[in-house]
């Protein structure tokens, strides 16, 4: 599993943010799992994402469903992109050199 971390503190720049937006929007379809800032963590399908980084997701399922079974019956849900400590990804959606030259390039400005 890969993590993403976000943390309102950091403020992106334009070019971060785009950088995370395109590689979330590569994602959609996939399985992801969501951890708030509240430790709460949601499974599902990546259905979109926006330039903000909020989520929304599908065919959702609580990981901890014994601390949270209110949750039980929520099928679809949208994530605010403050609210996201982690995103984590499926380890084949992860192309470690693409995301390194990436964000060699934003380090660089351009």
């Amino acid at each position: 599993m890969c993590k993403v971390y976000t943390n309102t503190r950091f403020q992106p720049t334009s070019g971060t943010n785009s950088l995370f937006f395109s590689y979330f929007k590569d994602l959609v379809g996939r399985e992801v799992t969501v951890e708030l800032k509240n430790d709460l963590a949601i499974r599902g399908t990546l259905h979109s994402v926006d330039q903000y980084l909020n989520i929304k997701l599908e065919n959702t399922r609580v990981v901890d469903q014994d601390k949270y079974p209110h949750m039980l019956s929520v099928r679809n849900c949208f994530i605010r992109g403050s609210v996201v400590r982690y995103v984590q990804l499926p380890p084949d959606g992860v192309d470690i050199e693409l995301l390194h030259d990436a964000t060699r390039r934003e380090a660089r400005g351009g």
